[in-house]
């Protein structure tokens, strides 16, 4: 049986996008089998993708305190779709910012709470460049993530 991990993304800087292809290079990381990966830019990410799945990632950069509005649409638009449908979906999260990420991060787990989502793994917070650092750590969020989905 294959389990279906959903990426949602909001890739709009180079930073955001690094930090994309790192998670999704470890949901590709060796022993991680029969899990298949659909990535959905956040916009286009639909509440049949959620339904289908058994386990979401999430990406954003953080825009004036909160998450992208990308995001927020993602959210506004699966949120009743998929609200008793997928109790405790596991699900993780990325959020660069340039000085803060703290808004953002309460906004994704405010929402992701409320649809009654289980975190899965700690968030990678990353304020700054992205580094060395900061690749593996969204490199182990992705292998988390897929790891989880194979128990």
């Amino acid at each position: 049986m294959t389990a279906h991990l959903l990426v949602v993304h909001h890739t709009a800087s180079p930073a955001t996008r690094e930090l994309l292809e790192a998670v999704l290079e470890g949901t590709r990381a060796d022993g991680i089998e029969g899990v298949e990966v659909d990535v959905h830019p956040a916009l286009s990410a639909t509440a049949s993708d959620v339904l289908a799945a058994d386990g979401v990632l999430l990406g954003t950069p953080a825009n004036i305190g909160y998450m992208s509005g990308a995001m927020k649409h993602f959210f506004d638009t699966v949120y009743y779709p998929v609200l008793d449908a997928k109790p405790a979906l596991p699900y993780g999260f990325w959020v660069h910012g340039n000085n803060d990420v703290e808004g953002a991060r309460r906004s994704v787990d405010s929402i992701a709470g409320a649809l009654g989502w289980s975190l899965a793994a700690a968030p990678v917070l990353i304020v700054g460049p992205v580094g060395r650092e900061e690749r593996e750590a969204a490199y182990e969020l992705g292998g988390t993530l897929a790891a989880t989905l194979m128990e």
